[in-house]
């Protein structure tokens, strides 16, 4: 541990741009895998549709669409609601 404390004073006196860069690339790896956010949005990109649907004339002969675009069809989005 001693030695990484002289390395970093070292490094520090030396070339503090270089150590200070180098500590933000290492946050910006890190940070992500720490951070609340990165739950929620993972969250969010598994109910949001990748393809969007089409209007289609209902004939009545189609169960997989629905009657009204408001008609609730797929996963519920409640648990965006109460966050």
């Amino acid at each position: 541990m001693a030695k990484i404390a002289a390395f970093l004073k070292n490094a520090w006196d030396k070339e503090p741009v270089v150590l200070v860069s180098c500590a933000i690339g290492l946050m910006a790896g890190i940070l992500p895998l720490v951070s609340p956010y990165t739950k929620y949005s993972a969250m969010l990109v598994e109910v949001v549709p990748r393809n969007y649907p089409v209007p289609v004339r209902d004939d009545g002969n189609m169960p997989d669409v629905p009657a009204h675009p408001c008609e609730p069809k797929g996963r519920s989005l409640e648990w965006l609601k109460n966050l």
